[in-house]
């Protein structure tokens, strides 16, 4: 018997290869250009200097900054979000084990045992009013055999969704390091900017004592010396608001570190930074694919494609098995003599004859794969313009800052010459004021543009797919 037992078991592992319902799966064709835009906002994106490929560089290489290491390599071991993140890729895993669990029989030992005491009325002359049965058994219960690859088919899609969701914490991984080097960054331009207001914080109360003396010996007029106030509180205010900015800007980057952060590890400004490795796309978009927002949705897709394989096999018949071998006997001490032997083979059959929910499913099952299909092709579209957006700046922020430097040395000595002109009663004060309030926005734009090039190399790290680590 248990020969017999043995054979029906290895026939049914051998059906396990049986045919698969699911469509073939072909990876769609990118629906964006081959090549990165062309045009003057893209000059010299092709070839920059020292530049590497994305997906060359781990994120330890791409940055050089000694702090801003430490601080990325806190965020790592720290942040709640990430570790989040990692417990529902292990949660899904959990689930595709548990379903690819059902393409195998489950083996069970089942012990049982029975004392029973009957009535007088209820058995023969010469029974015994007190029987007992006691047996063991070892089988398997209402197994499936996947002839027409339906466990198969739910088995790869729930494998896809892992592989999904792995990539899914890649993506966290990277948008957690951009976002930290990011919020870096932002606190350097930020204590550039409060140094930059205390500093005309200083030279506007100097020239606001200098006219107070001028008004008390009748030299200015009370008008100077109002207008020269007005600069002093403004930039009172500013420091006081950059303060602020920076107390939240610490704080953000202690959130995202998932700890208090020490003052040391902080930027001075964004002049003594090591900036980050300079970034080329390359040739062709088709590194987009190896973005992990865009692997995650191709394994989706690939889900799809498994699903309506599911969904194709409830059509055909299901095949199920219940077998068992085992001995039973009235005695316990009986249980492994000879003759007690026992054995049970079960398989059933369900042909669906009529049932509206298959054909539901199966529609629905196609409607999903095309909902899949076209958020896959969106998320490559939105990769690209994301890419080509981050080109656009590394094109023209060089040009930009250029100007901006050439504005700010002007506006320099158009200040210098007002204020002469001024002390030397040639002109109203009213020159030198605009001449400083238009010196002091060019200087913080100058702050504002050498962070966009700083932070957009980062950008341009992240949106081509993070790297190698």
């Amino acid at each position: 018997m248990n020969r017999r037992l043995w054979f029906l078991l290895l026939a049914a592992a051998l059906l396990l290869h049986g045919c698969s319902l699911a469509p073939d799966y072909n990876r769609p064709l990118a629906p964006i250009p081959s090549e990165w835009p062309q045009g003057p906002a893209y000059e010299g994106t092709q070839t920059v200097p020292g530049a590497a490929g994305a997906a060359e560089l781990s994120w330890q290489e791409f940055f050089s900054d000694e702090q801003l290491r430490t601080i990325i390599e806190t965020a790592l071991a720290n942040n709640l979000d990430l570790r989040l993140v990692a417990l529902k890729v292990e949660r899904v895993r959990a689930l595709y084990g548990i379903q690819r669990a059902e393409l195998y029989p489950a083996l069970n030992a089942a012990g049982a045992g029975a004392k029973q005491q009957r009535s007088v009325d209820l058995i023969g002359p010469g029974d015994a009013r007190t029987t007992e049965q006691y047996s063991l058994n070892l089988g398997l219960a209402s197994w499936e055999i996947d002839f027409f690859g339906r466990t198969r088919s739910l088995s790869e899609q729930a494998l896809n969704e892992y592989l999904a969701t792995e990539q899914g914490r890649r993506s966290a991984r990277i948008l957690l390091i951009s976002e930290v080097s990011r919020a870096y960054l932002t606190l350097a331009k930020d204590r550039e900017n409060l140094s930059l207001a205390q500093s005309t914080l200083e030279d506007q109360q100097g020239e606001y004592d200098i006219i107070q003396r001028r008004y008390d010996v009748g030299v200015a007029t009370e008008l100077d010396l109002r207008r020269a106030q007005t600069r002093v509180d403004a930039a009172r205010r500013d420091v006081a608001s950059f303060s602020q900015q920076l107390a939240q800007d610490h704080n953000r980057l202690n959130l995202l570190c998932g700890c208090q952060l020490s003052a040391e590890l902080l930027p001075a400004d964004l002049s003594s930074l090591t900036p980050p490795r300079p970034m080329s796309a390359g040739l062709s978009s088709a590194t987009l694919l190896n973005r992990p927002d865009i692997v995650a949705a191709e394994y989706r897709l690939k889900g799809a494609y498994a699903r309506i394989g599911a969904a194709r096999a409830a059509f055909f018949p299901r095949i199920s098995l219940t077998t068992s071998v085992g001995t039973a006997s009235d005695a316990l001490s009986g249980l492994f003599t000879s003759g007690t032997d026992v054995w049970n083979f079960a398989p059933q059959l369900v042909l669906p004859i009529f049932d509206g929910r298959i054909w539901a499913a199966f529609r629905l099952s196609e409607a999903e794969q095309q909902i899949v299909l076209t958020e896959y092709e969106k998320t490559i579209q939105v990769a690209f313009r994301e890419v080509a957006d981050a080109l656009a700046v590394q094109g023209t922020i060089d040009r930009q800052l250029a100007a901006q430097q050439s504005l700010v040395d002007a506006l320099a000595e158009t200040y210098g010459l007002a204020n002469k002109r001024y002390l030397g009663g040639l002109d109203s004060y009213l020159g030198v004021l605009d001449a400083q309030r238009t010196l002091y926005g060019a200087r913080r734009v100058l702050i504002s543009l050498n962070l966009a090039k700083l932070a957009n190399r980062v950008n341009l790290y992240a949106v081509l797919g993070g790297g190698a680590g």
